[in-house]
Protein backbone atom coordinates (compact mmCIF):
# COMPACT_ATOMS: atom_id res chain seq x y z
CA UNK A 1 0.00 0.00 0.00
CA UNK A 2 1.46 3.32 -1.04
CA UNK A 3 1.21 6.14 1.46
CA UNK A 4 0.73 3.70 4.33
CA UNK A 5 1.31 6.32 7.01
CA UNK A 6 -1.20 8.73 5.45
CA UNK A 7 -3.85 6.02 5.07
CA UNK A 8 -3.37 4.59 8.56
CA UNK A 9 -3.56 8.06 10.12
CA UNK A 10 -6.73 8.75 8.10
CA UNK A 11 -8.41 5.56 9.35
CA UNK A 12 -7.26 6.09 12.94
CA UNK A 13 -8.48 9.68 12.94
CA UNK A 14 -12.03 8.70 11.91
CA UNK A 15 -12.62 6.15 14.66
CA UNK A 16 -13.06 8.50 17.66
CA UNK A 17 -15.71 10.57 15.87
CA UNK A 18 -17.67 7.43 14.99
CA UNK A 19 -17.61 6.32 18.64
CA UNK A 20 -18.45 9.76 20.00
CA UNK A 21 -21.44 9.79 17.65
CA UNK A 22 -22.57 6.25 18.53
CA UNK A 23 -22.26 6.74 22.29
CA UNK A 24 -23.74 10.23 22.17
CA UNK A 25 -26.89 9.22 20.29
CA UNK A 26 -27.70 5.54 20.91
CA UNK A 27 -29.42 4.37 24.08
CA UNK A 28 -27.31 2.42 26.55
CA UNK A 29 -29.52 -0.63 26.01
CA UNK A 30 -28.43 -0.88 22.38
CA UNK A 31 -24.77 -0.27 23.21
CA UNK A 32 -24.67 -2.92 25.92
CA UNK A 33 -26.82 -5.53 24.17
CA UNK A 34 -24.89 -8.73 23.54
CA UNK A 35 -25.76 -9.91 20.04
CA UNK A 36 -25.17 -13.58 20.89
CA UNK A 37 -23.46 -15.62 23.60
CA UNK A 38 -19.70 -14.98 23.63
CA UNK A 39 -20.13 -12.03 21.22
CA UNK A 40 -19.08 -8.57 22.36
CA UNK A 41 -21.59 -5.76 22.71
CA UNK A 42 -20.78 -2.42 21.08
CA UNK A 43 -19.63 -1.06 24.43
CA UNK A 44 -17.32 -4.04 24.98
CA UNK A 45 -15.78 -3.32 21.56
CA UNK A 46 -15.19 0.28 22.62
CA UNK A 47 -13.62 -0.81 25.92
CA UNK A 48 -11.30 -3.10 23.96
CA UNK A 49 -10.31 -0.23 21.67
CA UNK A 50 -9.64 1.90 24.75
CA UNK A 51 -7.45 -0.88 26.19
CA UNK A 52 -5.45 -1.26 23.00
CA UNK A 53 -5.04 2.50 22.75
CA UNK A 54 -3.59 2.58 26.26
CA UNK A 55 -1.48 -0.55 26.35
CA UNK A 56 -0.93 -1.96 22.88
CA UNK A 57 -0.59 0.09 19.72
CA UNK A 58 1.16 3.31 20.83
CA UNK A 59 3.58 1.41 23.11
CA UNK A 60 4.31 -0.98 20.24
CA UNK A 61 5.12 1.89 17.89
CA UNK A 62 7.59 3.15 20.49
CA UNK A 63 9.01 -0.38 20.88
CA UNK A 64 9.61 -0.62 17.13
CA UNK A 65 11.38 2.74 17.15
CA UNK A 66 13.49 1.71 20.17
CA UNK A 67 14.31 -1.77 18.84
CA UNK A 68 12.47 -3.59 21.63
CA UNK A 69 10.41 -6.78 21.60
CA UNK A 70 6.60 -6.82 21.69
CA UNK A 71 4.47 -8.57 24.27
CA UNK A 72 1.25 -10.39 23.45
CA UNK A 73 -2.05 -9.08 24.76
CA UNK A 74 -5.00 -11.27 25.72
CA UNK A 75 -8.19 -9.17 25.88
CA UNK A 76 -10.01 -11.88 27.84
CA UNK A 77 -7.57 -11.79 30.74
CA UNK A 78 -5.99 -8.34 30.44
CA UNK A 79 -8.89 -6.20 29.26
CA UNK A 80 -10.93 -3.68 31.21
CA UNK A 81 -14.08 -5.32 32.58
CA UNK A 82 -17.47 -3.79 31.87
CA UNK A 83 -18.56 -1.41 34.64
CA UNK A 84 -22.25 -0.52 34.65
CA UNK A 85 -21.57 2.84 36.31
CA UNK A 86 -19.36 4.11 33.47
CA UNK A 87 -21.19 6.14 30.87
CA UNK A 88 -20.50 5.11 27.24
CA UNK A 89 -19.94 8.75 26.19
CA UNK A 90 -17.23 9.07 28.86
CA UNK A 91 -15.46 5.98 27.54
CA UNK A 92 -15.64 7.36 24.01
CA UNK A 93 -14.26 10.72 25.21
CA UNK A 94 -11.35 8.96 26.94
CA UNK A 95 -10.69 6.98 23.79
CA UNK A 96 -10.74 10.17 21.70
CA UNK A 97 -8.22 11.84 24.02
CA UNK A 98 -5.88 8.86 23.90
CA UNK A 99 -6.22 8.59 20.13
CA UNK A 100 -5.31 12.25 19.69
CA UNK A 101 -2.09 11.60 21.62
CA UNK A 102 -1.46 8.45 19.57
CA UNK A 103 -1.80 10.38 16.33
CA UNK A 104 0.71 12.94 17.61
CA UNK A 105 3.14 10.12 18.42
CA UNK A 106 2.48 8.49 15.06
CA UNK A 107 3.48 11.75 13.37
CA UNK A 108 7.04 10.99 14.53
CA UNK A 109 7.17 7.81 12.44
CA UNK A 110 8.98 8.22 9.14
CA UNK A 111 8.61 6.17 5.98
CA UNK A 112 12.09 4.75 6.66
CA UNK A 113 10.89 3.38 10.01
CA UNK A 114 8.29 1.11 8.38
CA UNK A 115 10.82 -1.67 7.78
CA UNK A 116 11.86 -1.75 11.46
CA UNK A 117 11.34 -5.18 12.93
CA UNK A 118 10.50 -6.45 16.39
CA UNK A 119 9.96 -9.85 17.85
CA UNK A 120 6.38 -10.50 18.94
CA UNK A 121 6.11 -13.14 21.68
CA UNK A 122 3.45 -15.11 19.72
CA UNK A 123 3.90 -14.09 16.08
CA UNK A 124 7.67 -13.96 15.68
CA UNK A 125 9.38 -11.23 13.69
CA UNK A 126 7.04 -8.49 12.45
CA UNK A 127 7.57 -5.12 10.81
CA UNK A 128 6.25 -1.74 11.87
CA UNK A 129 4.43 -1.55 8.52
CA UNK A 130 2.62 -4.81 9.28
CA UNK A 131 1.67 -3.60 12.74
CA UNK A 132 0.31 -0.32 11.33
CA UNK A 133 -1.82 -2.28 8.84
CA UNK A 134 -3.08 -4.35 11.76
CA UNK A 135 -3.88 -1.24 13.84
CA UNK A 136 -6.05 0.26 11.10
CA UNK A 137 -7.77 -3.07 10.37
CA UNK A 138 -8.29 -3.63 14.10
CA UNK A 139 -10.01 -0.25 14.45
CA UNK A 140 -12.32 -0.94 11.53
CA UNK A 141 -13.03 -4.53 12.56
CA UNK A 142 -14.17 -3.66 16.07
CA UNK A 143 -16.20 -0.68 14.93
CA UNK A 144 -17.96 -2.85 12.34
CA UNK A 145 -18.40 -5.55 15.00
CA UNK A 146 -20.01 -2.99 17.31
CA UNK A 147 -22.32 -1.71 14.61
CA UNK A 148 -23.24 -5.29 13.75
CA UNK A 149 -24.16 -5.89 17.42
CA UNK A 150 -26.38 -2.78 17.38
CA UNK A 151 -28.04 -3.99 14.15
CA UNK A 152 -29.38 -7.25 15.61
CA UNK A 153 -32.72 -6.11 17.06
CA UNK A 154 -33.46 -4.21 13.86
CA UNK A 155 -32.62 -7.20 11.68
CA UNK A 156 -34.80 -9.45 13.86
CA UNK A 157 -37.72 -7.06 13.49
CA UNK A 158 -37.41 -6.49 9.75
CA UNK A 159 -39.91 -9.21 8.82
CA UNK A 160 -39.80 -10.17 5.14
CA UNK A 161 -36.65 -8.03 4.62
CA UNK A 162 -34.66 -10.14 7.10
CA UNK A 163 -33.06 -12.35 4.40
CA UNK A 164 -31.43 -9.20 2.97
CA UNK A 165 -29.32 -9.06 6.14
CA UNK A 166 -28.23 -12.71 6.12
CA UNK A 167 -24.52 -11.80 6.17
CA UNK A 168 -25.03 -9.83 9.39
CA UNK A 169 -27.83 -11.78 11.10
CA UNK A 170 -26.16 -13.38 14.11
CA UNK A 171 -29.35 -15.10 15.32
CA UNK A 172 -29.91 -16.80 11.96
CA UNK A 173 -26.30 -18.03 11.91
CA UNK A 174 -26.59 -19.44 15.44
CA UNK A 175 -29.70 -21.43 14.49
CA UNK A 176 -28.40 -22.92 11.22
Amino acid sequence: MNDLLINVKAILSTTPARWLNLTGTLPVELLTRQPAPKEWSALECLLHLLDTEQWIFPPRVQAFLAGQDLKAFNPDSQGTPMDASTKPAEIAASFAQLRARSLEALAQVAETDLSNTARHSELGTVTLAEMLHEWAAHDLMHTVQAERAVMQPFIAGSGPWRPYFADHDIDAKVHR
